[in-house]
This record gives structure tokens, sequence and C-alpha cells, in this order.
């Protein structure tokens, strides 16, 4: 019987684990790799990436020492999660059984993809899908970005501060209605096509242009230094639908102390209901999502 397993190997699952064996808690930390959506970033063409702190940089001495203590990692993906009196059995793709008297999810998000040609080509080279994260390297530049809800408007409103030309492609009507969406058409440097799709992503060693068709059949050509993607993300709650507590977005519903609606189970990162999505952000998270167990365990007389 671990005191904790935690469930997710990406900024939020690494803090949580080193967190949870600095307090000599019997700690496991299960996921298919280390460092999650962290290992990746963009390729931005006249920017030194010597100067840019990425995630990657940050969650690295984290990934080292877990890495270290082999002891307290399985490299598997988790199938099955569920509470049974005072403990939680969780179940690996391999077959293997555990328990244990806590839980920390932190099985992040993944965003919508885009669906066209070229963009998985140009993933991380011209197609980015985090504008919270990117937007600040394209000042004075030609940007698009796809999608009409509200975290799209968001990234758009953001954007639309620095970059010379923002083109909003909105498939659908969305949010344009609110407050924001019509600061966005009054903007000078932002043209909204509003009911038009991404067709084809083109370009050579990076994404130079955007191909966008109307509802009506019209074709535009769109040159820019990047696209951003903000379709929304899908939260990975699969393995607790039915029994904790979900947002009307599918997120894990988490209070000041990372605690569900579960007593003994936490969550951290992309997969609760905080914002936002940001490497800084999780990694506080899976900072108090390992102390909050901690208390946990400490008060808990049944488990």
């Amino acid at each position: 019987m671990y005191d904790l397993i935690i469930i997710g190997g990406g900024p939020a699952g690494l803090t949580a684990a080193i967190y949870a064996i600095r307090k000599r808690l019997n700690c496991l930390l299960i996921s298919p790799d280390l460092g999650g959506k962290a290992n990746a970033h963009m390729i931005i063409e006249g920017v030194d990436t010597h100067r840019v702190i990425n995630g990657a940089d940050l969650v690295q001495r984290f990934r080292n020492e877990v890495e270290y203590l082999d002891f307290a990692r399985i490299l598997e993906r988790v199938t099955g999660l569920t509470k049974t009196d005072q403990h939680f059995e969780v179940v690996t793709e391999s077959g293997r059984q555990l328990q244990a008297r806590a839980v920390i999810l932190a099985t992040g998000a993944d965003p919508m993809p885009l669906k066209v040609p070229g963009a998985a080509r140009f993933f991380l080279r011209g197609i980015a899908y985090s504008t919270v994260s990117y937007a600040p390297l394209y000042l004075d530049k030609a940007v698009a970005l796809i999608g009409s809800g509200g975290m799209a408007l968001r990234g758009a409103a953001e954007l639309a501060q620095i970059v010379k030309q923002l083109y909003l492609i909105a498939p659908t009507h969305g949010e344009l209605d609110s407050s924001l969406g019509r600061k966005l058409r009054a903007a000078d440097c932002v043209t909204v096509l509003e009911n038009w799709e991404p067709a084809t992503v083109e370009g050579d060693s990076v994404a130079r242009q955007l191909i966008v068709k109307s509802s009506e059949g019209e074709q535009r050509t769109l040159d820019v230094d990047v696209v951003f993607v903000e379709l929304g993300l899908k939260p990975h709650t699969e393995l607790v639908k039915g029994w904790v507590e979900l947002d009307a977005e599918g997120r894990v519903v988490v209070d000041a102390t990372a605690a569900t609606s579960v007593p003994g189970l936490y969550a951290a990162g992309d997969v609760t209901d905080l914002p936002a999505e940001q490497v800084l952000i999780a990694i506080g998270e899976g900072a108090k999502a390992a102390l909050g167990a901690y208390e946990y365990l400490l008060s808990c007389e049944e488990c």
C-alpha cells in the first residue's frame, strides 16, 4: 500500500512527486513519459532561443530527480482508477494492481487539433497551440488565430495589442457578440473572418501561409508568421468520469487545496478547472496538491 500515487508525469505530476518524496511519503508516480507537453517548444525564426525561458528548462530539474529515483516511478499508462473503502486502486496497462491511501490526478489536457493538410507537418514550426505562451514573441508580426470561443478571443485580444496584423478565423459565430468580440471587431489591426474555415497550411521549413475558405466557397491566402490554434482543450478525465465532480468543460473541479469532490483524491495542472495552460501554474498546483494530500494523510484516521 502506497501513501500516495501520482498519475501523470507533466509539470504538475513531477512537482507533486518531488514534494511528496521530500515529505517522506511512500510515493509512486505513474506516467507513460516524464515532462508531458513541456518537452515540446516552438521553433521560431529570428529568436535567440537561449534567451527564451521555456517549459522544458523549468521542468528539467524535477525530471532529472524523478529519473534518478527509479523506485518512485513506473513508465506506464494508467487504465483504471477506483476508490474502495478507504483507499484507491490503480490499474496500469500491463495489468499491475496498486493501492494507495491518496491519489493525485495530473493527467493534463490536449488541445483540439487542427485537421487540415500541413497542420501536422508544421506543428511547432509555425503552428502553435498556446497563445498565452508564445504571443509575446510575435511583436509587429502578421499572425492568424483560429477559433471563436472564449479562449480564442482572449488570445486574440492579447495578440491585438502587439502584432501588425491579426486574422481571426472564426469558423462559427461563437462568442463574437461578447464585449471582447466587439472590441476585436473594432481594432484596426484585426480582420475577423467569420464563417471561414482553415483549408491548408503551406510553407518551407516553417509555416508561411494559411489558406482559408468561406462558407460561400471563396478562398483567401494569408501570409503569416504563425498560426495559433485555439479550438479548446480536451482534459484527460476518463479515469474519474462518473464519480468525481467535473465542470461544464469536463475538467476536474478542485478547491484551494487542490482537493476534488472525493476525499483523498487531489488534482493538479491542466486537467483541473483552474486557468491557465502554463507550466509555472502547473508547477505551483502540483506542489499544492502534494501538500494537500500530505495534510489529508496526517489527519485521516480511517485510511
